[in-house]
């Protein structure tokens, strides 16, 4: 199982370099940079003219390094990864990329994770149910609230929950984790109570999305599990039938759920971004959006990095997963 992990591990470094120099061309394709943004901002709120703007902006860009190509920018910026652990210069929020990351980053995981929690629980365990009462009523409205997870789009039923919130039910404080008492103080149960008070459409919309997933593809391949030889022989053994479809049918219906945990982190990182800009928490999405607005390059460069290198992570997890559960794998992939 270790050879397994290091060659999993190996062979994502080579990915990760060739995802790192593709985000960091597309991110600097557009025209402009933030020296463009500090010229606007000067001639619009500033009063200077143009040429002093102008000015400003070509000194603040050699101050930077923005005017170098962008060959040596990626190499300065990937070689201070490499060798210092420095992922830059924020230049919009003046502070080390790091810092804005550090900042970001753990409340979107795990408020990603508590949405992939109830999500597999809740859509693996619908999907049993479905699958055991197919044709039934039940089935059809389960069904029906699949479909409706995997094709409303998250960020339609982020819209209709704000107007809700704030227009029929005078919700004022929308964009935060917490109500003003709350801030600064230590942790406590009431605090808890805000803070879901506050993030509970995020987490709501994000797992819809990926309950409908779950819950589909667990009704599905246990449908067709349920059909097999083996389950028929361990029902002919005088089994009952609770015992074999969780001792026999699930185990081997839950492999393609285990290989979509490879994407799933991912998944429910971009769920949660999407709700997140709607409701503008201060979590990784908005901050992707306005540093791509504003050109702070490396303030994007690193939250796409930070999302290519869920998905590897999430891959290897389900490898070992998947290896973990099926005996063929850990025999065929060399663990």
């Amino acid at each position: 199982m270790l050879r397994f992990l290091l060659v999993r591990i190996a062979s994502a470094i080579p990915v990760l370099f060739i995802l790192s120099v593709v985000t960091f061309a597309i991110i600097q394709a557009p025209p402009g940079d933030y020296a463009d943004y500090i010229r606007s901002q000067l001639i619009n709120q500033g009063g200077a003219s143009y040429a002093q703007a102008d000015a400003q902006a070509q000194a603040y860009r050699v101050e930077h390094g923005l005017d170098k190509p962008m060959v040596v920018q990626y190499v300065n910026w990937i070689g201070g990864i490499v060798t210092r652990g420095d992922f830059g210069y924020s230049m919009f929020y003046n502070k080390p990329v790091a810092d804005v990351v550090g900042e970001r980053l753990p409340r979107t995981l795990l408020l990603a994770l508590v949405c992939h929690i109830f999500a597999s629980v809740l859509g693996i365990g619908f999907g049993i149910w479905a699958a055991m009462r197919q044709y039934s009523w039940i089935d059809s409205v389960l069904s029906a609230v699949s479909f409706l997870g995997m094709t409303v789009p998250r960020f339609l039923m982020a819209l209709i929950i704000v107007y809700l919130l704030v227009f029929q039910f005078n919700v004022s404080e929308i964009g935060s984790f917490f109500s003003p008492q709350y801030g600064g103080a230590p942790w406590s149960w009431a605090k808890f109570v805000d803070l879901v008070q506050h993030v509970w459409p995020v987490v709501a919309i994000a797992t819809f999305g990926g309950l409908a997933y779950n819950m589909r593809v667990m009704r599905g391949n246990l449908l067709d599990t349920l059909n097999a030889q083996y389950v028929e022989t361990a029902k002919a053994k005088g089994l009952s039938g609770g015992a074999v479809v969780m001792r026999h049918a699930v185990p081997n219906a839950l492999h393609p759920l285990v290989m979509y945990q490879g994407v799933v982190l991912p998944y429910m990182l971009t769920g949660e971004i999407e709700t997140a800009i709607i409701f503008a928490l201060p979590t990784v999405g908005p901050a992707i959006v306005g540093s791509m607005a504003i050109g702070d390059v490396y303030v994007t460069a690193t939250f796409m990095m930070v999302l290519s290198a869920t998905l590897i992570v999430g891959n290897i997890i389900a490898d070992m997963l998947l290896a973990l559960l099926d005996p063929r794998v850990r025999q065929f992939g060399g663990a």
